[in-house]
């Protein structure tokens, strides 16, 4: 379906991203990896697809750095066709806490970096009149959590980024959605759950429901596949006239 298509995803290493890399390659689109960590076995596991995988390892907070990822992947592959803008850190304290360093960190990267690979990719879109931006934007963009200020700040802001994105572009071929997962089945998050049942001595079933529990009604996990899914109908013909959406994964989390 995306055979011929570009797509550059952030933060596609491990985990989400790298789902999300995977499914966009399984439908033939080549890929541009962004991230930290172990390289070589990721680009392998979307090279298997039959497709073209070329890295950058831009740093997400810095603008400059970012541009350079663009111009390496439209060198390589012609146009980026579609955006994932997926790289995000973490910190959790309450706000009178919270250091100041992480909160400008944690904005640069999880929301300023989108508006500027947006911004880098956007013109070629328009030329072409075709293009994708999927913002991954986490349910907490939809509803907050105590100690998370930065983090719910930001994603509250990529998804207002989404809407003003889809309506500036809402007569032209290019679309701007944003994927809200709750809790995600990781390598990260699968480690947690392991240490919480070591530590209480219980079953990995229970761990798990302890860990949703709190938050996810479903008390299971969304997997980066199932994110990767909805990634490729937000890319295909089908979601032509989805525009400005935040969609929620989240197991009945925003329900409540």
């Amino acid at each position: 379906m995306l055979k011929g298509k570009t797509a550059l995803v952030t933060g596609s290493t491990s985990g989400i991203g790298l789902g999300l890399a995977k499914a966009l390659a399984a439908q033939g689109a080549n890929i541009v990896m962004n991230g930290f960590g172990d390289i070589e076995g990721p680009k392998a596991e979307i090279a298997a697809f039959g497709v073209s995988v070329s890295y950058h390892g831009a740093d997400m907070s810095k603008p400059a750095e970012i541009e350079a990822m663009v111009r390496h992947a439209e060198s390589h592959f012609g146009a980026v066709d579609i955006l994932v803008n997926n790289a995000g850190i973490q910190h959790v304290a309450r706000i009178e806490d919270f250091p100041p360093e992480r909160w400008d960190a944690i904005l640069a990267i999880n929301l300023s970096s989108a508006f500027h690979a947006s911004r880098f990719v956007l013109p070629g879109m328009r030329s072409r009149n075709w293009g994708r931006i999927l913002n991954l934007a986490s349910v907490h963009g939809l509803v907050a959590s105590a100690e998370k200020s930065a983090y719910v700040a930001a994603k509250h802001g990529l998804v207002g980024l989404t809407k003003v994105t889809a309506l500036e572009n809402a007569t032209t071929g290019v679309t701007c959605n944003a994927i809200c997962p709750g809790w995600v089945l990781t390598p990260l998050v699968q480690k947690q759950v392991d240490a919480k049942a070591a530590l209480l001595g219980i079953s990995n079933a229970e761990a798990t429901a302890l860990l949703l529990g709190e938050k996810e009604p479903s008390l299971q996990f969304t997997t980066p596949d199932e994110l990767g899914a909805l990634a490729v109908f937000l890319c295909s013909a089908a979601g032509n006239n989805v525009r400005g959406v935040a969609w929620n994964m989240d197991g009945g989390w925003a329900a409540q």
